[in-house]
């Protein structure tokens, strides 16, 4: 075929077809119109070879699609054939739904990845509602032939594989086991080679079963067997233990992490993203080859069953990092959650003096059989112990509220102490799997100790996640092997990370802190106030829950203890804090409902939900939006953000309770300015993310972003 040649013509289309019941009835069918069409010597010869490959694994994904395709000696020209069924038939879709739009790629025997390269192009136009929802309305074939065409772009197809593997995920489900599947009908003979490996994309269809193919051909090119797991979102078809016991070598090209990796520790690994697979899968074979050869090559480190929940070396070091960052960000969520509404929730019953008994006055003392009363008599001792005087705590309630509410108080407080060692051990957590957990939470206590706070967390966890995965990727005795993960990794970290935290880290990061909280506390007077207030806004939705949001957050609750009846400025700036990280959520709720035609359906599912998220100052639900379009929603939203904190540090509001949003309202002091803050910021994000997404909308009303950019919407 020439590069002139298009992959669909009008006489490739048939339209509101009655194709049969069954899916091989529609193959045969479709089979007939390449044939017809001039593309296949034997309409027979290529329904067998597309149902032979059929039987291996389902081509259906989620949405009424099907998407068959094969090499085949009978196929004169690549070829695309569709047909828009008048009834949807069963491709084994993982939603359950039945295909009414079927495309089969027709590749010829000679053509290479041909089909993988088509199959990446078309799977990026079916993840768009646009593209499927115009092949659905298209008035005649000319009209599909023209959508598919300049979908596929026929003409880059000599450098599609790595165009159309960097330029989208995968779309729905398979099995994602193709190459289980066709390894499963030829096992090696005795003495040949033998490399396995695992592949797996974010979604499980496309790049995982085009990274398996493409290896396992790559491997028959050099006559050896490779054998490929591919771990899509459905069923896994998993290699046999017999088979991975004589690999040489093994693979990994994944997106995600690898499920039962603990079954190949000790091999020699080539640890890659997926859409190297796709992109050079003879190098990759090469390189396992070279490494089953050389001693000194990396190996699965034993105890590696922890990265099933973890990602390993395969990608950008930065964007390795960056992930970990993420994941003990989102651990800590929980305890912020929890440990706010149970500080507010004890305010509530038992008053804010509640607060003076913290630390005064041990709750042990009380039970339901010995209730408080509402007097307590703190005694202040010197520093030998001795009592030098009283001091009398007065609370506004008495008896079983007072308990109740006090018991709360407690618990939140608890829940808050975990903030920066789970934020620390789930960022080791995030680097080095389940063995970097423990010194990671060390870590995280050692920073808290030593006055280094947020920003030692944040160092002590990756510190202890780095020396973690390298003491994991030790190629020890295989007696060494076992105590590895629960012994030596965590004794080690702990040892060296927790030693230099201590005696060289620890006072400069301190320090740091110190300069951090007394610079920003120190705008919190006067005309500074407002300005304040926007810094603190532009930081609560510059990630959205991210590290910045959170430094943020642990600013505006490590005040309020120094907070006061003459010092109100810890209150204003937690508020400040807490309004503008409601504004993200709620615009993007907002806009989604005004102008659902500029989102994807998947956004304004999202949408319904992320009020009630936005109101509960969850800033997170924001996230599925900016991650699916960035450079829009991202500067809209710190825009209302600054809007919000400027208003809220100018009106004087001020919060008691860490958070909760709207459901405080017991707690914050002008609660009128404080909605009328979130109000006007949502109003200024609202209005900027509709502007901003109208702009980018091409003339045909597709978002052009979305385009470049065509990963599902939904976190």
């Amino acid at each position: 075929m020439t590069e002139n040649t298009p992959l669909i013509i009008p006489e490739l289309v048939a339209l509101d077809a009655d194709a049969g019941p069954g899916k091989e009835d529609v193959i045969e069918f479709l089979a007939a119109t390449v044939a017809g069409a001039g593309r296949a010597s034997s309409p027979d010869g290529l329904a067998a070879d597309a149902k032979k490959r059929e039987s291996t694994a389902p081509t259906g994904i989620p949405g009424g699609i099907a998407i068959p395709h094969c090499r085949s000696a009978h196929v004169l020209a690549p070829s695309l054939g569709f047909a828009r069924l008048a009834e949807p038939v069963d491709f084994g879709a993982a939603d359950g739904q039945a295909a009414d739009l079927v495309f089969m790629i027709a590749a010829p025997d000679g053509a290479d990845d041909f089909h993988l390269q088509l199959l990446a192009k078309l799977a990026r136009g079916l993840m768009q509602s646009e593209f499927t929802d115009a092949l659905r309305q298209a008035p005649d074939a000319e009209e599909v032939a023209r959508i598919v065409t300049g979908q596929v772009q026929p003409e880059l197809l000599d450098g599609a594989g790595e165009e159309g593997s960097g330029a989208a995920e995968d779309s729905g489900d398979s099995e994602g086991a193709e190459g289980s599947a066709a390894a499963a009908s030829s096992a090696p003979a005795a003495g040949e080679t033998v490399i396995v490996g695992v592949s797996s994309c974010p979604t499980g269809i496309a790049h995982t079963f085009m990274a398996a193919e493409a290896l396992e051909q790559a491997g028959k090119d050099r006559g050896i067997t490779v054998t490929i797991e591919g771990q899509g979102s459905g069923r896994i078809d998993a290699l046999d233990p017999d088979l991975i016991e004589r690999a040489t070598a093994v693979i990994f090209a994944h997106d995600l992490p690898v499920k039962g990796r603990e079954r190949f520790a000790g091999k020699p690994v080539i640890d890659v993203g997926v859409k190297a697979a796709v992109n050079d899968a003879g190098s990759l074979v090469d390189k396992a080859l070279a490494a089953a050869d050389d001693p000194s090559a990396a190996r699965v480190p034993a105890g590696s069953e922890s990265s099933e929940e973890s990602e390993e070396g395969s990608e950008h070091w930065a964007r390795r990092l960056q992930r970990s960052v993420m994941t003990g960000v989102s651990y800590m969520i929980p305890f912020v959650a929890a440990g706010g509404l149970l500080i507010a929730l004890g305010f509530l019953l038992a008053g804010y003096d509640v607060a003076n008994l913290y630390e005064k006055i041990s709750i042990s003392d009380y039970s339901l059989w010995n209730l408080p009363g509402n007097e307590f008599v703190y005694e202040i001792k010197n520093s030998a112990g001795t009592v030098v005087g009283t001091e009398t705590i007065t609370v506004s309630q008495s008896g079983l509220l007072l308990y109740i509410g006090w018991t709360l108080f407690l618990l939140g407080q608890a829940a808050m102490t975990f903030l920066v060692p789970a934020l620390a051990g789930y960022i080791s957590f995030g680097l080095a799997g389940r063995p970097g957990i423990a010194p990671g939470f060390v870590m995280g206590v050692v920073a808290v100790e030593v006055g280094a706070g947020f920003i030692g967390g944040l160092v002590g966890g990756i510190l202890a996640g780095y020396f973690a995965a390298w003491l994991a990727g030790l190629n020890v005795p295989a007696w060494l092997r076992g105590l590895m993960p629960v012994v030596i990794i965590p004794l080690g970290t702990t040892l060296v990370v927790g030693a230099i935290m201590y005696m060289v880290l620890g006072l400069p990061l301190a320090s740091l802190m110190t300069a951090l909280q007394d610079g920003l506390t120190s705008m919190s007077g006067g005309g500074s106030a407002v300005l304040l207030g926007v810094i603190l806004g532009l930081m609560m939705c510059f990630d959205l829950g991210g590290p910045v949001n959170k430094a943020a957050y642990l600013f505006g609750t490590a005040g309020l203890s120094a907070a006061s009846a003459q010092n109100t400025a810890p209150y204003e700036i937690m508020a400040t804090v807490m309004a503008a990280g409601m504004v993200p959520p709620l615009a993007m709720s907002a806009a989604t409902f005004l102008r659902s035609r500029l989102f994807t359906k998947a956004e304004v599912e999202n949408g319904r939900s992320a009020w009630l998220l936005g109101l509960s100052f969850i800033s997170e639900g924001a996230i599925p939006f900016a991650a699916a379009d960035p450079l829009r929603v991202i500067p809209a939203t710190m825009a209302g953000g600054a809007v919000t904190g400027a208003m809220t540090m100018a009106m004087h509001v001020g919060s008691r309770a860490p958070h909760g949003g709207v459901f405080v309202a017991f707690a914050i002091t002008n609660f009128g300015g404080f909605l009328l803050a979130i109000l006007a910021g949502t109003v200024v994000s609202t209005a900027l993310v509709i502007l901003l997404k109208g702009l980018g909308r091409n003339k045909d009303g597709r978002d052009s972003a979305a385009e470049a950019q065509p990963a599902a919407a939904a976190a």
